[in-house]
């Protein structure tokens, strides 16, 4: 495709030309035939924040690649945490984990038994699903209902389950993949809920500092004044909000009455854990949010472009705007597609999109929650690729049925 040249003030979003993005080696820039547009894997194409190139220029210089130490990073952390939020956890009860995921794992090893039932909001992150059923759980399902602010939480049905023995609610706050921000009420009626039924909640707040300008901000769930959020223990990381993820670093940031918990993780997921990462996240989490304030603009301006472009050229593809993140959960289900959308679009149109499928792997089509006819699509790149990558989804989906 033929881009447009950057604008003349640029942003985190519009840095490197496609050109130049064409020469990463990560899973996104490599996935895919140089041909197809890639925008299924959720990393940014961005460069990094100035703070985190200079820290990580200094380590190399100075040899300083050994096994990793928490460091400065829980301090880092909580002072972000503080003006971000209003939220102080305490550092010395943080543990260095190597990400979320391995984080939520390991603090479900330590609260769980085989057999347990968690459950977990659908559509949902595609690894909840193999790696807590890796742990032997029972994972059973609540899914989101549409609400004016994006999606809200069903709290009949998490009533019903925690009810039925529920052990833990994995809670993902920001929700992926529909960039949900939960309010305040919400997340308090769960914690009444949780309380009542003696569920703990872990809670997945990676995309925290991702959220957009509205009506909604994040709220920490161990921050709530609540005896159940005292219990709870939240996994954050500054890998997606900087696009830090191959550098492996993610605090367990537990609640006051969850100190044990996260003091028992195991010893060995420090050396886990990468010292780049934790040097980044010092550096992001500390002179990091002048770029992120700049990001944050980016994306809103990307997500705003999304909206309209497939209001113009897709109008029947359901969009409601995240409030948070940079991918967008596309109901595409109105356009009448055979099979798997994210397939037709990448024979087709040449764009590498996720499919709806992989976030609800338990519900057939047409169930609630079910992501089949959906597909999530990272609007963290270049607008010009943003505005290209729709208009081949358009002409993708006027082709005949039996071209796909």
């Amino acid at each position: 495709m033929s881009t447009n040249p950057p604008p003349r003030t640029r942003t985190p979003l519009t840095h490197y030309t496609l050109a130049e993005l064409r020469r990463r080696t990560s899973v996104k820039w490599t996935e895919f035939p140089p041909d197809v547009l890639p925008m299924r894997i959720a990393e940014m194409d961005t460069p990094l924040a100035e703070p985190i190139g200079a820290a990580l220029i200094r380590a190399v210089s100075d040899g300083d690649t050994g096994y990793a130490s928490p460091g400065r990073l829980p301090a880092s952390f909580a002072a972000f945490a503080g003006r971000r939020y209003g939220w102080h956890p305490d550092p010395p009860a943080m543990r260095l984990v190597p990400d979320v995921m391995t984080g939520i794992v390991e603090t479900l090893r330590l609260t769980t038994e085989p057999g347990d039932t968690i459950v977990v909001n659908t559509p949902g992150y595609p690894p909840y699903y193999s790696r807590l059923e890796g742990l032997g759980l029972r994972l059973v399902t609540s899914p989101p209902a549409p609400g004016p602010h994006g999606y809200a939480l069903d709290l009949d049905s998490l009533e019903r389950h925690f009810a039925a023995g529920a052990k833990v609610y994995l809670l993902c706050n920001p929700h992926n993949p529909t960039g949900t921000v939960f309010a305040r009420d919400e997340l308090m009626a769960v914690a009444g809920l949780a309380e009542r039924h003696g569920v703990r909640v872990v809670s997945d707040e990676i995309l925290a500092p991702l959220v957009h300008p509205g009506p909604r901000r994040h709220i920490p769930f161990p921050s709530l004044d609540h005896p159940a959020a005292a219990r709870s223990v939240a996994l954050v990381s500054a890998s997606k909000a900087w696009n830090l993820a191959g550098l492996k670093a993610a605090l367990a940031v537990p609640g006051p009455e969850a100190r044990a918990v996260v003091a028992a993780l195991d010893g060995e997921l420090d050396e886990g854990s990468g010292l780049f990462g934790v040097l980044a996240g010092e550096a992001a989490f500390t002179e990091g949010e002048g770029w992120l304030d700049e990001l944050l603009r980016a994306l809103d301006g990307n997500r705003k472009l999304l909206a309209a472009e497939l209001a113009r050229t897709l109008p029947r593809v359901v969009c409601r705007p995240p409030a948070a993140g940079f991918t967008a959960w596309l109901d595409v289900r109105p356009l009448g597609l055979p099979g798997d959308p994210a397939e037709r679009f990448l024979r087709a149109a040449r764009v590498g999109v996720s499919s709806g499928a992989r976030f609800s792997p338990l519900q057939r089509p047409g169930e609630p929650g079910s992501g089949h006819g959906f597909v999530r699509l990272n609007f963290g790149t270049r607008p010009d690729v943003v505005v290209e990558a729709v208009r081949r989804m358009a002409r993708a989906a006027q082709l005949p049925r039996q071209d796909s």
